[in-house]
């Protein structure tokens, strides 16, 4: 026990559950650290910010400012890759304490005689524990204050030993016994990407140029000029390995395949092999080599799927059947989510008593693809594997490779999509694509940029999949496709959208009351119209060049709802340094709607009375306000949103 540590330090932000796990940042971030610092009496504290990177021995450390009430705050900046640790140091300053009270006195006109012997010996006990050439200084302002007692001249002396660096020297000497040092807090700092991506998902199969062909991975590589066209900085394939015969699925998912039916991509492996190897009708390895560079050329990260499930073809099931469950009559239990079952899928048996073997093969598959280049995974379903896998998992492959990045497919219930956050994943789908009303995404905003979750859950918004065709998206239209999109590519610095399905509004679901697709891309191949006139692709590139222009865009927990008196209307703002963004969205797909909104302008940095313009991203309008409330109309039929840039001066 320290009993001379009377420091108390609580309420530490930022953390995720005490420390348990990391607080999620980026390479080039600043990390601001709070705490109420405080003790019993009156005495000043002297509070430090260490911080040190992972792997190394020495500390850094700076000085933390008291923002009052018992609040401190430090900063310190993520330089490079990889996991860090920050720790507060505080103790009372017994130097610091005995400097505001002489000065109280002597602006009282009291004699300081004694005041000043006392000052002498608090620098003088300093001087002993610090380094030669500090222990000089101290010592010689020490004998400063001890020569003014002696002439009567303490006002002059003070005013000498005040100095900032005389309080410097004396604060770092403090008493070791009177100090406290908390433990250590993690934060991990990822690349950029882990914060702003843009992500376009395809599926290889379908990207050849003419219609009855399977596409390859040269078709995709042809595909990368539209696809960076549109602005996309990630491109997501679905599973590219051989897909297994045995209980194929067929079109719209039938229970059996007719002649020709490529199958799901998801019912991974078969005779050629199973997840490190390729379909064939796709290419080779090295065709996928080829792919991945010329994707780097055109500024494209290739992102591939982790699918860690299997065909009854896949070679593991006669390799390692104690990977499966098997059932009383014998028979490896298929993939199912009653009443649904999927024939063409074995799971694999996380409990099964060779897991340690497992893990590791499973390792193997996320080391072949990452020795390859891969730097983006797509990890499909995670909630239904371990959680305590995906955290060894994750840490093993950053360990070696900070740079790769995971995004958890997890649609499921708020705690465990959260756990796989806080595990390791730098990605996350979020429940966006069914937040439809006003009070639902506003809530949501609320919960994904200023609640506790945004210290470790980076959301990535998608307003469909190749599993998620809302009946918003079913039944609303051109204006319901612009309006998510514009929803998803605005409320977070990552967003998504399953393609080409999506500029070219697929719309009609497999029956009514399904999110399923008619002529699903999972079941069959698809021939697509890049140039078809009803194409939104002009609109998502402008979009995405928006998003690139301004920073606001680029980062997460800067969102505050702005109030607007209609509930069809939704507005938020997004500031980053000089940037300010608003963005105005229509909710309603089929009538014009109209309202008041009202702006924080003290968030967007603008006085009460002065004048500002706002100008239109999407349409290159100018509209000239002033003052926090100002009208706005939007029609669903032409653009069904603003996105604003606020401009003063």
């Amino acid at each position: 026990m320290k009993g001379r540590a009377r420091v108390v330090v609580e309420r530490v932000s930022p953390q995720v559950e005490g420390g348990r796990f990391p607080v999620k940042r980026e390479v080039g971030d600043v990390v601001e650290v709070e705490a109420d610092i405080f003790c019993d009496g009156h005495e000043e504290l002297a509070c430090e910010l260490r911080w040190r990177q992972e792997g190394r021995s020495s500390w850094s450390a700076s000085p933390m400012v008291l923002l009052g009430n018992d609040r401190w705050r430090g900063t310190f900046e993520l330089a490079a890759q990889g996991g860090y640790r920050f720790a507060i140091r505080a103790a009372i300053d017994p130097y610091a304490t005995w400097l505001r009270d002489a000065a109280v006195k002597a602006g009282a006109g009291q004699d300081l005689s004694v005041e000043l012997l006392v000052g002498a010996e608090i620098l003088d006990a300093a001087s002993r524990r610090i380094r030669a050439a500090g222990e000089r200084r101290l010592a010689e302002h020490a004998e400063q204050l001890r020569a003014a007692a002696a002439a009567g001249d303490g006002n002059d002396a003070l005013v000498a030993v005040a100095a900032a660096s005389v309080r410097a020297l004396a604060r770092r000497a403090v008493d070791p016994e009177s100090q406290l040092t908390t433990a250590a807090w993690p934060v991990v700092a990822d690349r950029a990407r882990a914060r702003f991506s843009s992500w376009y998902e395809m599926f290889p199969r379908s990207a050849a140029a003419e219609s009855g062909r399977h596409g390859t991975f040269a078709d995709v590589e042809r595909r990368l000029p539209y696809v960076a066209g549109l602005g996309f900085d990630v491109l997501y394939l679905p599973p590219v390995h051989p897909i297994g015969r045995t209980n194929r699925k067929g079109r719209n998912g039938a229970a059996s395949a007719g002649p020709g039916d490529p199958g799901s991509p998801w019912a991974i492996g078969a005779e050629e092999g199973g997840h490190c190897a390729v379909h064939p009708e796709l290419g080779t390895l090295d065709d996928f080599d080829h792919l991945l560079a010329s994707a780097r050329d055109h500024g494209i990260e290739l992102a591939i799927d982790l699918a860690f499930q299997c065909s009854p073809d896949h070679p593991w099931v006669k390799e390692h059947p104690e990977w499966f469950r098997h059932l009383p009559d014998g028979t490896i239990r298929y993939a199912e989510n009653p009443p649904k079952r999927y024939e063409d899928i074995y799971p694999i048996d996380f409990d099964t008593h060779d897991w340690k073997a497992l893990w590791e093969a499973l390792l193997g598959v996320v080391r072949f693809w990452t020795s390859r280049g891969v730097r983006i995974f797509r990890v499909d379903n995670p909630h239904t594997k371990p959680l305590g896998f995906w955290e060894w998992l994750i840490g093993e492959v950053k360990a070696s490779d900070p740079d790769v990045l995971f995004l958890s497919e997890a649609f499921t219930r708020p705690a465990p999509m959260y756990r796989l956050a806080k595990v390791g994943f730098s990605q996350s789908y979020t429940y966006f694509a069914w937040r439809n009303s006003k009070w639902e995404l506003e809530q949501y905003l609320d919960e994904l940029h200023s609640s506790d979750v945004a210290e470790f859950f980076r959301p990535n918004l998608w307003p469909n999949t190749p599993d998620i065709l809302t009946e918003a998206l079913q039944r609303g239209g051109r204006p319901i496709f612009l309006s998510r999109l514009v929803l998803a590519a605005t409320m977070a610095a990552s967003y998504g959208i399953y393609g080409p399905a999506f500029e070219l509004q697929e719309h009609e679901p497999r029956q009514s009351g399904s999110e399923e697709y008619r002529n699903s891309e999972k079941y069959e191949i698809r021939h697509w119209d890049l140039e078809a006139r009803h194409s939104l692709a002009p609109f998502v590139a402008r979009l995405n060049a928006v998003r690139k222009e301004n920073p606001a865009f680029q980062h997460d927990r800067n969102v505050q709802v702005c109030s607007v008196d209609n509930d069809a209307l939704i507005a938020y703002s997004r500031v980053w340094g000089t940037n300010r963004m608003v963005v105005v969205v229509n909710l309603d797909p089929h009538y014009r709607q109209s309202g008041w909104l009202e702006l924080d302008l003290t968030a967007l940095r603008i006085g009460p009375d002065e004048p500002y313009s706002v100008h239109d991203q999407l349409t290159d309008t100018r509209f000239r306000w002033q003052g926090s409330r100002n009208f706005v109309m939007l029609d669903p039929v032409d653009v069904p949103a603003h996105v604003l840039r606020v401009e003063t001066g």
